[in-house]
């Protein structure tokens, strides 16, 4: 079979001039890029915080809202780095949907340090709280994204049905979960910022629960 060619504006091929196959679009690329971008948020949620005004220890601890907030979005962004990567584990190729499904996942969770810091300077006011648990919705829901994009290209004898369903069924369960933390929060925002964080626990082994870890982190 003769190698593809170059045709001139007449439609003769040019001699000497071979066509350049069209290059797979690999991940690692789209992989590395969210990588840089939560250790930016990492060090951006660092920067919010503030030394008490007054040298004591009770100052300290009058900011635990703040500690607290911190915490909490640090292990949250810990988790979902760490999910993430398991995912992109799964990907092949670097197509255009999951480019933006994944530009969508890392926007979501940019809203975080500005959650955070609104949160921990009203000291757990209830809607502040509230629209922190909106931002877990909505980083969760690019996440389902993700999943059903990656899965649906993934052959069944690399991931077994029971494994896919139980990932997706862990997503919308845990989706529903914050959306209702979300409603809570404007009468309760600690009931609501607790429910979040038994979400994130859900979250703490990447693989789905009773599926073998599919590779091992790099």
């Amino acid at each position: 079979m003769d190698e593809p060619s170059l045709l001139n504006s007449a439609g003769h091929r040019i001699e000497g001039v071979t066509a350049m196959p069209h290059a797979r679009r690999t991940p690692e690329r789209l992989s590395a890029f969210s990588d840089g971008v939560f250790a930016v948020l990492i060090t951006v949620l660092v920067l919010e915080l503030r030394p008490p005004e007054l040298p004591t220890f009770n100052a300290l601890l009058s900011l635990w809202p703040t500690g607290l907030s911190y915490a909490v979005s640090y292990l949250f962004i810990a988790i979902v780095w760490a999910n993430h990567h398991h995912l992109m584990h799964y990907a092949t190729d670097a197509t255009p949907r999951l480019i933006w499904f994944n530009f969508a996942h890392l926007f979501s969770v940019s809203l975080l340090p500005l959650s955070t810091a609104w949160m921990a300077v009203s000291k757990l006011a209830p809607q502040p709280v509230a629209f922190y648990a909106a931002v877990f919705f909505l980083v969760n829901a690019t996440y389902v994204a993700l999943i059903w994009e990656l899965m649906g290209r993934i052959p069944l004898n690399e991931v077994s049905a029971g494994e896919r369903r139980t990932m997706r069924i862990r997503s919308v369960v845990t989706l529903c979960v914050f959306a209702v933390a979300a409603a809570v929060a404007l009468k309760f925002p600690l009931v609501g910022l607790g429910l979040c964080c038994c979400c994130l626990i859900v979250y703490l082994r990447p693989e789905a629960p009773g599926a073998a870890q599919r590779q091992s982190f790099e």
